[in-house]
């Protein structure tokens, strides 16, 4: 018997509201209501940029160390 591989994708373990395509949908719509709604950079610009963070971390890092772990085993 073969042993299971790990899905070479880190997104093949996670589910619908945790894909790529829902992450920077939720980052754009957002500062986009802050915006419509409030009118208020000083609102929207700290809720983008932890956003951009969250990004950052979530699209690259995690995905990357993912790949790298795989790569590693």
């Amino acid at each position: 018997m073969e042993p299971s591989h790990p899905p070479e994708s880190l997104w093949q373990l996670k589910p619908w509201w945790c894909q790529p395509w829902s992450i920077v949908l939720t980052g754009l719509v957002i500062p986009t209501s802050s915006w419509i709604w409030l009118h208020r950079w000083w609102i929207t610009t700290p809720a983008t940029l932890v956003i951009l963070v969250w990004w950052y971390l979530f699209l690259y890092l995690v995905p990357r160390e993912y790949k790298a772990s795989q790569a590693d085993q």
